[in-house]
């Protein structure tokens, strides 16, 4: 059942105004984040923070990203905008996570009051109000609270529970039944009091630079994977799928790498993620390179095979980035392999309900362009409540006990970040 969009009030007309500033004075963007619902999007220190809501909208159903698309070029097609910076992130934009799947969950995209950026040796400050309303004005900084007293416990499912569901997905691989199902998890953390999320935003972008760290309406975390970026007329898509945990050791990682680089599982679950992503990008590109060979990618935690797909997107006039993901959503990097027939298994046996984990998560400007991740290694907030979540690839010689034992590493960025934040 499809749900129609049902924003906040939201201003007829919205008045937008980027101003460049010193790039000196943003060397910290999250050190300018107030607790007014804060929106983030980093990478080596690098992209947007936001704060407050000029305007928002929720949407739902298998009408999610065209309901959400179809506001938003309503808003940008009235608002009044002022870029005295012209840089991909600058001028009227909007951060969105959308949910992984049809039903349950909502999705959602929010335009900040304030958004601040930094680029290079380029930074700007953009507010946005409604006409005929004033600017906010200073947002009170209160101090980052770090999480107390934290505890763990199972979330939807036991270990040995969530083995027996990937020992039932393998028997159905073994049958013919499909190719791959991404098949995910959950952990509940508990704190003392309510987590200001600031604190393990910080954390997540300190240990993980080449992540993007990001925050929108409650999900969280530092994923590795970017579902696409459109800027001016070109995309990319990282796909990363096969993953080996890291000992700390960095010769015994060598040969671990080398050792997922030639490893058949991993290589067919990752030739399953790459063939999805081409598949769906190739009807809007011109042109696309497509490597043969996927490479390893370092992160502080575990290793990925990892491909970057790029095309010459013909269609940037009619089609933004955000309706882009939505034609790559879900890859078989999330959802496996035929992609209808895994999820419907992922619906049957899973026994978890995502929300907005593994959906595109990012931002969106007025031209289309943007950036889209997929919102993995993350956790959601709810008061002093967060759910944390990991998936694994599930192909047909996958054996649980080493796939538990890959959640088990996903888990570590967030479960870092709020217990040595």
């Amino acid at each position: 059942m499809t749900t129609a969009p049902t924003p906040t009030p939201a201003p007829a007309r919205l008045v937008v105004r980027t101003e460049a500033v010193d790039a000196s004075t943003l060397d910290d963007l999250l050190g300018h984040l107030p607790e007014d619902s804060p929106v983030t999007w980093l990478r080596q220190g690098e992209g947007l923070v936001g704060w407050g809501i000029a305007t928002q909208v929720r949407t739902s159903g298998s009408a999610r990203f065209r309901d959400a698309d179809k506001w938003w070029s309503e808003v940008t097609a009235q608002a009044d905008v002022h870029d005295a910076v012209d840089e991909p992130g600058t001028g009227l934009v909007a951060f969105g996570s959308f949910a992984f799947a049809d039903a349950p969950g909502d999705s959602v995209l929010t335009v900040p009051s304030v958004v601040l950026g930094r680029r290079g040796a380029v930074a700007w400050r953009t507010t946005v109000h409604a006409e005929g309303a004033s600017p906010s004005g200073p947002t009170p900084m209160t101090p980052v609270v770090r999480p107390a007293g934290v505890t763990f416990s199972d979330g939807a499912l036991d270990s040995e529970s969530w083995m027996g569901v990937v020992a039932d997905a393998v028997r159905r691989i073994q049958s013919g039944a499909l190719e791959k199902v991404v098949l995910a998890r959950d952990l509940v953390a508990t704190a003392d009091t309510d987590v200001d999320v600031r604190a393990p935003l910080a954390h997540l972008a300190s240990h993980y630079p080449t992540c993007w760290t990001f925050h929108v309406d409650g999900l969280f975390g530092a994923t590795p994977e970017m579902l696409l970026r459109r800027e001016r007329g070109l995309v990319t898509s990282r796909v990363l799928a096969g993953t080996i945990r890291r000992t700390g050791d960095d010769e015994r990682d060598l040969a671990l790498a080398a050792t997922l680089a030639r490893s058949s599982k991993d290589l067919e679950e990752h030739e399953y993620a790459v063939r999805s992503v081409a598949d769906a990008l190739e009807p809007h590109c011109s042109s696309m390179n497509v490597p043969e060979a996927p490479f390893v990618l370092h992160l502080p935690n575990v290793m990925h095979l990892a491909t970057d797909v790029n095309g010459v997107v013909h269609d940037a006039a009619t089609v933004s980035s955000l309706r882009l993901a939505e034609a790559l959503h879900p890859s078989a990097a999330v959802g496996g392999t035929p992609t209808a027939v895994a999820t419907e298994l992922i619906t049957e046996i899973e026994q978890m309900d995502r929300g907005r984990y593994a959906g595109p998560v990012g931002w969106i400007d007025a031209r289309g362009d943007g950036e889209w991740g997929i919102a993995l290694r993350s956790g959601r907030v709810e008061g002093n409540r967060v759910r944390l979540f990991a998936g694994c690839g599930i192909v047909g010689d996958s054996a649980p006990e080493a796939e538990l034992a890959e959640s088990q590493a996903k888990f570590v960025p967030v479960r870092d970040a709020l217990t040595r934040a």
